[in-house]
């Protein structure tokens, strides 16, 4: 492999990045002695950080913003968290016998970012991993949705678009937060044929490392298969399953 960076505007870019990311805030002149760039190179190469969002110009002086601490972060709770999860995952679909997923929040929806299929028969989930879901429709979601603030539930609400996907979902804002007490109530959200019709399922959130409400996982199947006996049954499991997880992240 060469030694040499073979794009050099690139090798430039992050010499500029790393420097900022190792002081306080630097004046033009100072980058450009440090990294021996004369000055109007080091300008461009600023203005072009700036506008991607990896530095802010303060009071004529240069600093790192914090994109590079929300990429890292992205980047950790994506890879450990489904590093981590995944045997709990499996061992919950085979003590309920039916689908069970993983998702992390983004805004007002979530990604799936983990699933173990049930080898049972039954209807074939539409779900699949990177697809996004609305919080505000999903068991997940109201999952999640219970444990945050008010403002931040109303901006949930506010910012998604409030469309009726099966004849159960719920679109009224009063009926969400009144979901979302039952939800703080039980330890468990459920969703009943809300975001897809003859599919019921049960979700708990998971706090990240920080002791943020961030991922969840559910158990789905069925509606024929997950009358309340069944949900309460499986409550214990989603339940301890979340538990361990929590407490090795």
């Amino acid at each position: 492999m060469e030694n040499k960076n073979p794009i050099q505007v690139a090798a430039r870019l992050f010499d500029v990045l790393e420097l900022l990311s190792e002081n306080d805030p630097m004046g033009l002149f100072d980058i450009s002695a440090r990294l021996g760039l004369n000055k109007s190179t080091a300008h461009r190469i600023l203005c072009s950080l700036i506008y991607m969002g990896y530095a802010v110009q303060e009071d004529g002086q240069y600093r790192a913003s914090f994109k590079l601490v929300q990429l890292a972060d992205e980047i950790m709770s994506r890879t450990d968290i489904v590093r981590l999860a995944h045997p709990y995952l499996r061992r919950l679909m085979e003590q309920a016998g039916e689908t069970v997923h993983l998702v992390q929040r983004e805004g007002a929806g979530a990604v799936y970012i983990d699933k173990v299929e049930s080898r049972a028969d039954g209807i074939q989930m539409v779900s699949r991993i990177g697809r996004k879901i609305p919080l505000f429709c999903s068991g997940v979601g109201k999952a999640i949705a219970a444990e945050l603030s008010e403002e931040e539930r109303r901006a949930v609400w506010e910012s998604s678009e409030i469309v009726r996907l099966t004849p159960y979902t719920i679109t009224d804002y009063g009926q969400f937060l009144h979901e979302l007490e039952e939800t703080r109530k039980r330890g468990y959200a459920l969703d009943n044929e809300e975001n897809e019709t003859g599919v019921r399922c049960i979700a708990v959130s998971l706090r990240d490392y920080a002791g943020r409400p961030r991922y969840a996982l559910s158990i789905s199947a069925p509606v024929m298969r997950m009358d309340n006996d069944r949900i309460r049954e499986l409550s214990g499991y989603i339940l301890k399953t979340r538990e361990e997880i929590e407490k090795n992240f």
